[in-house]
């Protein structure tokens, strides 16, 4: 069952190849026999999947199921999930049960799919390697020396070991593109405002969104449709209709215009990686689509942007935790201060007290304008050029990490983790939608393709992602500790 797409496990429950607790039971005894080795998951709701799982086949011999029902998923521990621990990562909120659910679990849950469980991440989303998780690092089913990529790396290892046919992520300033490349698995990105924010521990909140990970585009367009919408709960949800992303996914290529950056293919890209992107690029060529180089020059200003602004947001998102109304509170405080400062010391790792500290710090007297207001400037900026190239060109093409999965432990300074994100953080600063595909291999780690288009394009970029899919088999490759499971 584990070998099959969520779009092959849709309709094999429809035919009634196998029933939704069967296929739950058996993802669940993946899980207990591998996660050990991977740490993908912080929480498995077992009990409570089975129950979904019975329901979702009640509903199927009642003739009331919808596509996906009974389809099993996981959620990166950042969706408030009603009556489960959601953690963010974080000693902080070790201790928080959610009372209420995410928009997104709200819509998935109304669909029929299952919930597995929560899945790793970097502490409240902060890290590109899902090393700075509380609960211990993941690792990357293609080596287990290797990082998974962060912050969804536990939602993009489960996928890619076959623990789950798909899973929710969120993505900052890369955080579902950059695991799902090192994990060699598709991940979407969305618009920003595309996908509700509502119920999502925020991070940054004009950069967070929520986004599918999966085998496959045409499995991330069937889930894009169900937690894409407007929503009252969040101001920055914008209210447009939701189209049938699957319903283009087999339209032709030809005379698809791409622009590939000149600034993504600079130094410090890897070779083989850069070898990997421009054979993909070849491929749709040969489906008919034309290729030109364009310009995005302002894009090496997108890192020292991202980290005034991110850790800016972060600093006054995470001011709420203070040991007084939920999460973590030291013990015996001798008064209100001590009880502040020991209950954040205690619960925030080091990560996220440099970020609290940077952003603290940009936001102060006599630095607010020199820092924040500059780099929002510079945002603007970003998000011109991208505008720009797509007035000459309807998608942009380039590697999703300037480098395939690198060891645990190999990043020892934050600056040369912050660089992993080169390629990634520029589109969060823009609010466009980005997907990364698999698209080879570059010393037995795979390499993902990076996709992009202006605001509201996922239909395009599915389609785009799901022709190249078609046409290669990179998606449908397994690392071999899937097959020691089997």
């Amino acid at each position: 069952m584990y070998e099959k797409t969520l779009t092959q496990l849709a309709a094999a429950l429809k035919s009634g190849e196998f029933s939704s607790r069967e296929l739950t039971a058996h993802y669940l005894q993946r899980i207990e026999k591998a996660d050990g080795k991977l740490n993908s998951f912080i929480s498995v709701t077992a009990e409570q999947a089975l129950k979904q799982a019975e329901i979702a086949d009640n509903d199927r011999a009642a003739g009331k199921a919808g596509l996906l029902t009974g389809i099993p998923l996981a959620l990166k521990d950042i969706f408030c999930t009603k009556d489960v621990k959601t953690s963010c990562g974080s000693k902080m909120l070790d201790n928080f049960i959610a009372p209420y659910n995410a928009t997104v679990v709200e819509k998935l849950n109304a669909a029929g799919t299952i919930s597995l469980g929560k899945t790793n991440m970097d502490e409240f989303a902060m890290g590109s390697s899902n090393e700075n998780s509380y609960y211990g690092p993941v690792k990357n089913p293609w080596d287990l020396k290797a990082v998974p990529g962060g912050s969804s790396g536990g939602s993009a290892a489960a996928v890619a070991a076959g623990l789950v046919p798909a899973a929710m992520g969120t993505d900052t300033g890369g955080s579902i593109r950059q695991p799902a490349a090192f994990c060699g698995i598709t991940g979407l990105k969305p618009t920003y405002g595309r996908v509700s924010r509502f119920g999502i521990i925020a991070y940054a909140s004009s950069l967070d969104q929520a986004g599918p990970m999966a085998r496959s585009a045409e499995d991330c367009a069937h889930l894009l449709g169900i937690i894409a919408g407007h929503d009252g709960r969040d101001s920055t949800s914008v209210a447009r209709g939701v189209p049938d992303y699957v319903e283009n996914l087999n339209a032709p290529l030809s005379g698809l215009k791409i622009g590939l950056p000149k600034e993504y293919f600079g130094d410090g890209l890897d070779p083989e990686v850069e070898k990997a992107v421009r054979e993909a690029v070849k491929v749709y060529e040969s489906l008919g689509a034309t290729v030109r180089d364009v310009s995005l020059p302002h894009t090496h200003y997108a890192i020292p942007a991202y980290y005034v602004i991110a850790p800016a947001e972060a600093s006054s998102n995470l001011s709420r935790y203070d040991g007084v109304r939920f999460g973590h509170r030291c013990e015996n405080p001798s008064d209100l201060i001590d009880l502040y400062t020991r209950s954040r010391a205690e619960g925030f790792g080091e990560e996220v007290k440099r970020r609290i500290l940077i952003g603290t710090h940009t936001l102060s007297e006599g630095f607010f304008d020199a820092y924040y207001t500059k780099a929002q400037q510079v945002r603007r900026l970003i998000r011109q050029d991208f505008l720009d190239a797509f007035e000459d060109v309807d998608v942009l093409m380039g590697p999703a990490s300037p480098t395939p999965a690198f060891d645990l432990g190999a990043k020892k300074d934050p600056v040369s983790m912050y660089l992993q994100d080169i390629y990634t953080i520029a589109i969060n600063l823009a609010g466009i939608p980005g997907i990364s595909v698999p698209a080879g291999l570059a010393g037995g780690r795979p390499v993902g393709l990076q996709i992009l288009g202006t605001h509201f394009a996922e239909a395009q970029l599915l389609n785009v992602a799901h022709q190249f899919q078609q046409a290669t088999d990179w998606h449908l490759q397994r690392p071999a500790f899937a097959e020691e499971y089997a």
